[in-house]
């Protein structure tokens, strides 16, 4: 259990300490949803007639926008999200090694993480995009079949299937920026032990990500249906708690992935 909710304990009881480096990002993570495609697509498949558009499927999924106003938000939401999860990362890193809970140790380890940041958001934003592309080339090809009772049914295995994959995917270098955090090694040195670390736990830490993961997508079908400034708006809180606990989830998994002591947990004890 501590693996599945260990971070939403942390992030509830330090809400107020850890908020405010999650508003900008989701401010333009927000924006960056095509709010017309997904609610075509949603309207589409609970109708029974899925959408057999390419272009289609993949707006209402990607984060890559290439108009000129949504080529912005795209910068600015991978800029933000590179920034903030660096300085988060640093300060809850500093809480749960130390028990020192201030906000000047956001830039205690800034300059030493801010490049693994960098590449770390670099490639997950391209596998998620990877993953984008196959899943409308999938989602296209089977429209062409003329049942569309049995089309919707498959696109939901696909859709499950997929997003397992994915899961999967992120989790084997999750526990890198951590471990480069902690121990100091090199960039293949630190992926060596962290993979070795989430392969103890790998079961735990993908149904964390599968709850995360359908939550996510959960909320933004059903708030496809309400108006665009309301969707816009669930969508930023959401995005909050997703950027917090992405981050949060790291730390809190690799603590006790490496049997470390957690001096928030123990300084929080002795206070009682």
């Amino acid at each position: 259990m501590r693996i599945v909710f260990g971070s939403l304990k942390y992030l509830f009881k330090n809400i107020w300490y850890i908020l405010p480096y999650a508003i900008l990002p989701a401010v333009f993570f927000t924006l960056l949803l095509d709010y017309s495609a997904i609610s075509d697509l949603v309207g589409a498949f609970f109708s029974g007639t899925p959408n057999s558009d390419f272009l289609l499927n993949f707006r209402a999924m990607s984060l890559l926008r290439i108009d000129l106003l949504g080529g912005i938000y795209t910068v600015c939401a991978f800029v933000c999200f590179v920034v903030f999860e660096t300085l988060m990362l640093s300060v809850v890193e500093k809480h749960m090694r130390l028990g020192k809970r201030t906000m000047s140790g956001a830039f205690t380890q800034f300059g030493n993480l801010l490049l693994s940041v960098i590449g770390f958001t670099l490639v997950y934003f391209i596998l998620y995009e990877a993953w984008v592309v196959a899943l409308s080339a999938v989602f296209f090809a089977l429209s062409s079949i003329g049942n569309m009772v049995v089309v919707c049914i498959l696109n939901v295995l696909v859709f499950a299937v997929f997003s397992l994959a994915l899961i999967y995917l992120i989790t084997i270098s999750y526990l890198w920026l951590p471990c480069k955090q902690m121990t100091g090694f090199g960039n293949y040195d630190a992926f060596l032990y962290s993979y070795r670390l989430v392969s103890s736990i790998r079961g735990k830490l993908i149904v964390s990500f599968m709850i995360f993961f359908a939550t996510i997508a959960a909320a933004i079908t059903g708030m496809s249906y309400l108006s665009e400034l309301a969707f816009r708006g669930v969508m930023f809180v959401l995005f909050v708690f997703a950027f917090l606990n992405f981050g949060i989830r790291m730390e809190t998994v690799y603590f006790t992935a490496d049997k470390l002591d957690r001096e928030d947990l123990i300084r929080s004890y002795r206070e009682l």
